[in-house]
Order: structure tokens, then C-alpha cells, then sequence
């Protein structure tokens, strides 16, 4: 399949750059595999759409203020550094902005020189290795100097950095968010279990390789971004339970359905943690998500064809067209479609 199968005429005024409230209030379209209907309701719908003994499975990675703005030293030359992977204690690997304006055994200082990077080594890929020098706890200090690392299409600013957070994120580690859990409020996933829906959490850091975009024609050669994953135990054997019963497991997200086909075979589920680059698009049998939970995407994405393999591109491509015509919200800050 060519990248061009999956593309679709968007107006760029239905590129959400704000967040509703509340976060329940935004739209849910709901596509149904079987009869190919298309119906809209509201997030907070989803406690009558979901039955008891569905298993939904959250991903609770804490996104970092992964965006550090800075002066090489000697300079006034501003540089831009966008954390991505931890590779050691003091070292990550980053984007740097502009890229050519920083060479090897060059620093940067933030803050005044609270936060020194120095460029080790330019990478296979493109990004860059850098290790930076502090005096404390480098978390307390992202925190204070960092910004929250908005994908580039949101150009207003975040009043609110929790507002970029889903209401059940823990573990830090992602530089986007899994945006289809921003539509949680801690009261709807109370009455989600009050109704008998298990909810259950893994955890998959997410790389900003999910907005890159595809860039050669045939999507088969295409090479997927690697990102760190976690399954417990405990969640392993509530979702295969589920599958053993019968019962639907609903991917909250993208991130959500990657992970749990990462680590899935046959309909069950093997815990543990590691790296995945799994690329999920048509022809692919889904292994364990039978529900898929997700934000309506960019045209020839990786996420548009993983919800094309799940739902079949064209009912997506129906789909997508029809959110245009209701002028639905798209992206991290807008609206999102329920895939039965």
C-alpha cells in the first residue's frame, strides 16, 4: 500500500489548539466495524456505550517539560534542545534546534547556567547526544527551566501544563502525551468501574517518531521509531483474563493498542518491559485490542493506517470525512472516535 492511500483533505481551522472544559465534554464519534454505521455523541457517553466485564486499558506515562530554550556559550546564539530518549544518568539523546549552530564539545547554558548541555556526538539519525551538567536533582530542574513539548502544529500557548497530562498519569518519561486519554475525568473513570468496567494501566513512553511523518511511497519499507513499554503481571492477567472470557479489551489510545500488541501472541498477553517499534497497519490481525479508543489523526500518518487496520481504510477514510463535514476538532487538543 502507498502512503497516498491514506491522505484526505483537512481544513486547517479543525486543528484543535485548545482543550475543551471539562475533558469529558468533547465529541465522540462512534464507528461501528460490523454495520459500518457512524454515530456522534459526547465523551461522557462512553459509561453508556462500554458494558460490564470490558477491560479498558490506559496508558499511564507522565509526559517531561522536554523543551529547553538556551544560549550556546561564549554567545547570544539561542538554541533549542528537545530531550527524547535517556540514555545514562546525565546523557540523552535530543533535537537540536538550529542543529548546525552547535558542534562537537560545544555547550549550552539554561537558566543562567543552572543547566550546562555539552554535545558529544552527532547520531546515525540525525539527533544528538548531550550531557548535561547540574548541581541537584535534574527532574527538579526541568521542571523549573523546561517547557512542555506541544507538537508544532499547537501554536497557543498551555496555561495550564497539567492540562497536556492525562488525569491518571504517573511514570515520567514521554516527550507527547497519549492524547486520547485526555478526555478522562477522575469522576467518569469512577463510574466506569461503578458499572463494572476494569480498568487497567501499562505503560509506553511516547517519542515525538509518532508524528514524523512517512516519507517514502510503498509504507512497507517504511522504519518505525523504538519506544520504551512496561506490562505488570497484575495487568497481564486481567487482560487475559478478559480475552479468555470473552470479554472486549479497549486500547486507550494508539500508544495503548501498540503496546499491547507488542507484547500479545495468539490472544494472550506476556508481561515484561523492553523496546518496541512495532508498525501496525492494513493487514495486520490484531492480537489482543478488540476496541480501539483514539483522537482523530494527521492525513498519511502511522496512526491513520493503525486505525485503517483495525477498522478498514475505507470506513476511516468515511469517517474522516464525515468529522470535516461535522467540523470536528483533530489532534492532541480535539475530539475522538470510538472504533467497535
Amino acid at each position: 500500500m502507498n502512503v497516498s492511500d491514506f491522505d484526505f483533505e483537512l481544513p486547517e481551522d479543525l486543528i484543535a489548539q485548545h482543550p475543551v472544559e471539562p475533558r469529558d465534554t468533547s465529541r465522540l464519534m462512534v464507528v461501528n466495524r460490523e454495520s459500518g454505521e457512524i454515530a456522534h455523541h459526547t465523551f461522557r457517553d462512553l459509561k453508556s456505550l462500554l458494558i460490564k466485564g470490558d477491560v479498558l486499558v490506559l496508558n499511564n506515562t507522565r509526559v517531561i517539560p522536554a523543551r529547553l530554550i538556551g544560549e550556546k556559550e561564549g554567545t547570544e546564539v539561542k538554541i533549542e534542545v528537545l530531550l527524547l530518549k535517556r540514555l545514562e544518568l546525565d546523557v540523552w539523546e535530543a533535537l537540536v534546534k538550529p542543529g548546525k549552530r552547535l558542534k562537537i564539545g560545544q555547550k549550552v547554558s539554561f537558566g543562567n547556567g543552572i543547566l550546562v548541555g555539552e554535545l558529544q556526538e552527532i547520531l546515525a539519525n540525525g539527533n544528538r547526544r548531550i550531557h548535561f551538567s547540574y548541581s541537584g536533582m535534574f527532574e527538579t530542574i526541568l521542571d523549573e527551566l523546561g517547557q512542555m513539548p506541544l507538537p508544532p502544529y499547537i501554536t497557543a500557548q498551555l496555561e495550564d501544563r497539567e492540562r497536556y497530562q492525562t488525569v491518571y498519569a504517573k511514570e515520567r518519561g514521554s516527550v507527547a502525551a497519549p492524547t486520547a486519554g485526555l478526555h478522562f475525568t477522575p469522576e467518569l473513570l469512577d463510574e466506569l468501574r461503578m458499572k463494572g468496567v476494569e480498568i487497567v494501566e501499562i505503560l509506553l513512553h511516547v517519542g515525538l517518531g509518532t508524528f514524523r511523518p512517512v516519507k517514502v511511497e510503498d509504507i512497507s519499507e517504511h522504519a518505525m521509531h523504538s519506544e520504551y513499554y512496561r506490562v505488570e503481571v497484575e495487568a497481564a492477567e486481567q487482560i487475559n483474563r478478559a480475552k479468555l472470557e470473552g470479554r472486549r479489551v479497549i486500547a486507550v489510545g494508539t500508544t495503548a493498542a501498540r503496546t499491547l500488541e507488542s507484547v500479545g501472541h495468539k490472544g494472550k498477553v506476556t508481561p515484561g518491559e523492553g523496546w518496541t517499534d512495532i508498525f501496525i497497519y492494513p493487514g495486520y490481525l490484531f492480537q489482543i485490542v478488540d476496541v480501539l479508543l483514539t483522537n482523530f489523526h494527521f492525513p498519511k500518518s502511522t496512526l491513520v493506517m493503525l486505525v485503517s487496520a483495525l477498522a478498514g481504510r475505507e470506513l476511516i477514510l468515511k469517517a474522516y470525512e464525515n468529522a470535516v463535514q461535522e467540523r470536528y476538532r483533530f489532534y492532541s487538543f480535539g475530539d475522538s472516535m470510538l472504533i467497535l
